[in-house]
C-alpha cells in the first residue's frame, strides 16, 4: 500500500500578485455595489424590501457576527433610499376643541421648519403688537363715545330713581360699593332715626309702605342700569373685536398665503384667530393688583397672556428640511422612549404637567416613509419596546403614549393623535434569534414576511477575486488608510480563505479584514511608509495573534517542559496522538493529546472514560458508540467479541465534545488488541463511520499548526506529520512556515480516506483485508486483532467455566 503526502500546492491556496489587476489600492475605482454581489439571498430580500410598501412586508437580515450586517444593510438602503422621494415633516399643534388631543399635520419636506419659524415670528409680533394697538386714536375715539353714551344713560337713570324718591318723600343716598339706602324727609327735612322713632306708629307704618313700594320701582330702574352697563361691555367687546380682527388679518395673511393651501393649516390658523378673539378680553385695560407673595418662595412668571400664546407654538415633531430621500434610521438603543416617542413632564411648584410642546419623536417617527434598522437583541431585551413595535405595524400607526408609573395613580396626560405609518422595518440578528422569534410569536412570522440570510463565504474564482479586491479598495478609500500595494492586495485575499478554512472560497467577515487592514495602515505609518507593503501587513497579522495567543504559548510551555504528556517521536502499544482544537475568546488553536487504551480479559466491553466522569459531550459519546459498531462489523462475523477495556484522553481536565478524534480512538484501539505499536511522530485528526472511511472535521489548518509547533520546539526528526482526512485538503490554509517545513522535508502531511490507509501510516503494517476463507491475510494488523480477539473470547470462557 503506497499512501503519498500531500504536495506543497495542496497546502494552501496562493494568490498571485500578478493576478491583481491594480498595481496599487489607489488605481482601485470607486465601488458601490461590489459586496451586494456576495450575498445573493440578501439581495433578493431587499430588493423586494424596496417594491413592497405597507407594514407587513418587513425584513429580517440573518447572519452571524463579523458579517457587517448592519454596515451592508445601512449603505444598500441609503444608496437605494436617496433616490426616493423626500418624506413630509411631522408637527403636533394645540387642538383648540379638544386641549387634551394634540393634532398630527404633516407637511411637505421643509415647510414644518419654515411655519414654525412664520408662526414664532407672527405670533410674538402679535403679541406685541395687539395692546398698543387698542391705544390707536380712533379706537380710544369709539372706545370714548361708547363710554360717554352708557355713562349718559347711566346718570339718567340715576338722576330718574333720585326724582322718584324725592316725589315719594324720600332721600336716596348710593355708598361707594353701590348700595342704597332710602331716608323719609318730612317737611322737606332728613330724618335721623331717633326722631324716625318719636313719629307716630300710624305715620311709620305708612313710610314703611311707601318705602317698599319706592324700592321695588328703583330696582326695575337698577336692573336696567345693569343692563345698559352689560350692553356697554358687550359693546366694548365688540369694539375690541373689530379692532383686533384688523391687526389679526393682517399679521395671519402671509401664513394664509403661504401655508392656507394645507387643509389643517388653513382650518388651524381660523381657529387661532377665533381663540384670540375669544380671549381679547386679556388684553382689555384693568387695574392690576400685586398678587401676595410668600416670604422665601419664588413664584413663576406666567401670567393668562403667557398662558395664552403658548398655545399657538409648533412642535416640530420631525423635521425633513435636511433630509435627501427617504431617511434610514439606525436605532442603536430602541428603549420604549427611543423608539415610540414619549410625552415628557415639567415641574412647576412641585406639581408635574405636559402639554402638547413636550412630545419627543422616537426612531419610528424619524423613520417613516423610509427605513428603521434595529437589533434584534438589543429590542427583545426591552418587551416594551417589542410589544409596542408589532402594535404600530399591526395598526399601521403610530400612536405617542404616556405609560404612566405602572400601578401608581395616573396624572393628567394629553393623548396625541396618531400619525399614519409607512415604513420597513429591517431586524438585524442571528438564525438562532429567528427561529425562537418564528416559532414563539405568531406576529413575527406575519410582519416580518421577508427573510435576508447572509452566507460566510463565496467562491474564490477570477471575478469574485476582482471584486473582493474592489471591496477593500472602498474599505481602505472609507477608513482614509495608507495606500496597499499589489502585493498586500493579493496577501489578503489569501487570509480571507483562512479565515473561511477553505482554499476555495473567500470570508465575508470583512470587519475581521478590516482590523488587519487598519492595523497594517498604523503600523506602515508608524515606520514612516506612504504605502502598505508586505512585510508590514505580515507584521499586523502576526501582532494580532501575539496579543491573543497567552493561552497558546503558556500550554506550548508545558508540553516543552513535559508537563503534559505528548510523545513526538518513537513508538507505542495502544496509544495514539489526537488532536482538538480550543478557543479562547476569538483565538482559535489546535492542541495534540495523548489517546490510549487497556485491553484484558472480561466481559465489560470498552467503556469510555470521558462519558463515565461526564466529561464527554453527546457527539463524542456518538463517537464512541461508532467505534464499537465498527469493530463488531469487522470482527463479530464468527464470534463474539469479549473483552474489556477503556479508552481516555490523558490528562484531559475539561469537557470533550465533538467527533474528529475518534479515527484516532480507533486507531489506539487497534493497536491495544493487535500489540502492534503506533508511531508517535504522526498525529491524526477525523472522524469514522461505520464502515471505517474517514470523514471531514473542522478547523483542520489549526490542528495541524499546533502538532506542527510542539514538534518545532522539540526539533524536527524529519518523520514526523500529521494525518488527516482525505475530505479536508480543500480546507488546508496553514501558515507559511509549515508549508517551508514540507517543502524541506521536515513535516509531513497524509490525507487518508480510510481506516485502513492511516493504520499502515502510523504503524508501517497493512490493515488487511477479510479473504473469501472469511480470514484476513497472515501478518496483517487485522489478522493480529482478530486472533487476540479470539483468544480474550476462549479466556474468558474459561474463566466462566471455572466458577
Amino acid at each position: 500500500m503506497t499512501i503519498n503526502e500531500l504536495s506543497l500546492d495542496k497546502l494552501c491556496s496562493r494568490q498571485e500578485p500578478s493576478e491583481i489587476e491594480y498595481s496599487t489600492s489607489s488605481e482601485i475605482p470607486e465601488s458601490k455595489y461590489d459586496y451586494d454581489q456576495f450575498q445573493p439571498r440578501a439581495l433578493q430580500a431587499f430588493r423586494m424590501a424596496l417594491a413592497i410598501k405597507g407594514t407587513c412586508h418587513n425584513l429580517y437580515l440573518s447572519g452571524e457576527p463579523n458579517l457587517g450586517r448592519s454596515y451592508f444593510a445601512r449603505e444598500y438602503f441609503e444608496l437605494r433610499a436617496a433616490k426616493q422621494e423626500t418624506p413630509p415633516d411631522q408637527l403636533y399643534l394645540h387642538n383648540f376643541s379638544h386641549q387634551d388631543h394634540p393634532i398630527s399635520v404633516s407637511l411637505p419636506a421643509g415647510q414644518g421648519k419654515k411655519f414654525k419659524n412664520a408662526m414664532s415670528e407672527k405670533v410674538s409680533q402679535i403679541k406685541e403688537l395687539l395692546p398698543a394697538w387698542f391705544e390707536r386714536e380712533p379706537h380710544i375715539k369709539a372706545l370714548e363715545q361708547i363710554s360717554r353714551t352708557f355713562q349718559d344713560e347711566r346718570d339718567d337713570l340715576f338722576a330718574n330713581m333720585e326724582d322718584l324718591a324725592k316725589e315719594r318723600g324720600f332721600s336716596l343716598e348710593i355708598d361707594d360699593h353701590g348700595g342704597l339706602t332710602l331716608i323719609p324727609l318730612v317737611e322737606g327735612r332728613i330724618l335721623n332715626d331717633d326722631e324716625f322713632e318719636r313719629l307716630d306708629p300710624e305715620v311709620r307704618k305708612n313710610l314703611r309702605s311707601a318705602a317698599d313700594d319706592l324700592l321695588a320701582e328703583v330696582t326695575t330702574i337698577l336692573r336696567r342700569i345693569s343692563k345698559t352697563e352689560e350692553g356697554f361691555r358687550k359693546d366694548e367687546r365688540k369694539l375690541h373685536q373689530d379692532s383686533a380682527k384688523e391687526l389679526l388679518k393682517e399679521q395671519l395673511a402671509p401664513l394664509h398665503e403661504d401655508f392656507g393651501k394645507y387643509n389643517r393649516i388653513d382650518g388651524y390658523l381660523k381657529e387661532l384667530e377665533e381663540e384670540l378673539l375669544d380671549n381679547i378680553d386679556l388684553f382689555m385695560a384693568k387695574d392690576t393688583q400685586a398678587a401676595p407673595t410668600i416670604a422665601g418662595l419664588q413664584l413663576p412668571e406666567s401670567s393668562p397672556v403667557e398662558d395664552l400664546f403658548s398655545r399657538f407654538e409648533v412642535n416640530l415633531l420631525v423635521d425633513n428640511s435636511k433630509t435627501k430621500g427617504a431617511p434610514v434610521v439606525m436605532a442603536d438603543h430602541p428603549t420604549l422612549f427611543n423608539l415610540l416617542g414619549s410625552i415628557e413632564r415639567e415641574s412647576e411648584l412641585g406639581a408635574l404637567y405636559t402639554d402638547f410642546t413636550l412630545i419627543r419623536a422616537g426612531a419610528i417617527h424619524k423613520a417613516n416613509h423610509g427605513y428603521l434598522i434595529v437589533y434584534a437583541d438589543d429590542i427583545l431585551t426591552t418587551p416594551s419596546s417589542w410589544e409596542g413595535l408589532l402594535r404600530a405595524l399591526r395598526t399601521g400607526q403610530s400612536k405617542i403614549e404616556d405609560p404612566g408609573d405602572g400601578d401608581q395613580v395616573r396624572t393628567k396626560t394629553i393623548e396625541p393623535e396618531p400619525i399614519p405609518l409607512d415604513l420597513t422595518v429591517i431586524l438585524i440578528g442571528s438564525e438562532d434569534t429567528y427561529e425562537l422569534l418564528l416559532y414563539n410569536d405568531e406576529r413575527f412570522g406575519k410582519y416580518f414576511k421577508l427573510k435576508a440570510h447572509m452566507q460566510l463565504s463565496a467562491e474564490r474564482n477570477p471575478e469574485n477575486v476582482e471584486r473582493f479586491v474592489r471591496v477593500m479598495g472602498k474599505i481602505i478609500h472609507d477608513s482614509e488608510l495608507a495606500h496597499f500595494n499589489r502585493e498586500c492586495l493579493a496577501r489578503i485575499v489569501d487570509f480571507s480563505s483562512r479565515l473561511a478554512e477553505d482554499q476555495k472560497k473567500l470570508s465575508l467577515r470583512i470587519p475581521l479584514l478590516k482590523e488587519i487592514m487598519v492595523e497594517a495602515s498604523a503600523l506602515a505609518k508608524l515606520d514612516g511608509k506612504e504605502m502598505v507593503d508586505l512585510p508590514a501587513l505580515e507584521e499586523a497579522i502576526s501582532m494580532k495573534d501575539f496579543r491573543s495567543n497567552l493561552y497558546e504559548d503558556e500550554y506550548m510551555n508545558e508540553y516543552d517542559r513535559e508537563v503534559i504528556k505528548v510523545e513526538t517521536s518513537g513508538e507505542g502499544i495502544g496509544r495514539a496522538n489526537g488532536l482538538s482544537v480550543t478557543l479562547f475568546g476569538n483565538y482559535e488553536f489546535g492542541l495534540p493529546h495523548q489517546i490510549s487504551c487497556t485491553i484484558g480479559v472480561g466481559h465489560g466491553g470498552i467503556l469510555d472514560l470521558e462519558r463515565e466522569a461526564r466529561m464527554g459531550g453527546p457527539i463524542h459519546t456518538k463517537g464512541m458508540m461508532i467505534i464499537k459498531n465498527y469493530l463488531v462489523g469487522l470482527f463479530a462475523q464468527d464470534k463474539p467479541i469479549v473483552l474489556t477495556g477503556s479508552l481516555c484522553f490523558e490528562q484531559s481536565y475539561a469537557g470533550i465534545e465533538g467527533d474528529s478524534a475518534s479515527g484516532a480512538e480507533l486507531a489506539a484501539l487497534l493497536s491495544g488488541i493487535s500489540g502492534v505499536p503506533i508511531k508517535f511522530d504522526y498525529a491524526f485528526t477525523g472522524a469514522v463511520s461505520q464502515s471505517g472511511t474517514i470523514m471531514a472535521v473542522g478547523a483542520v489548518s489549526r490542528k495541524i499548526e499546533g502538532f506542527f509547533e510542539v514538534c518545532r520546539r522539540r526539533g524536527f526528526n524529519g518523520k514526523q506529520g500529521v494525518l488527516i482526512p482525505a475530505d479536508n485538503v480543500v480546507n488546508l490554509m496553514l501558515r507559511s512556515e509549515v508549508v517551508r517545513a514540507v517543502e524541506n522535508g521536515e513535516f509531513h502531511i497524509y490525507p487518508v480516506k480510510t481506516i485502513e490507509e492511516a493504520i499502515y501510516i502510523l504503524t508501517g503494517v497493512e490493515a488487511g483485508e477479510r479473504s473469501k476463507t472469511g480470514k484476513f491475510p497472515e501478518g496483517t494488523l487485522y489478522r493480529k486483532a482478530d486472533d487476540r480477539l479470539a483468544e480474550l473470547s476462549k479466556l474468558a470462557s474459561l474463566a466462566e467455566c471455572k466458577k
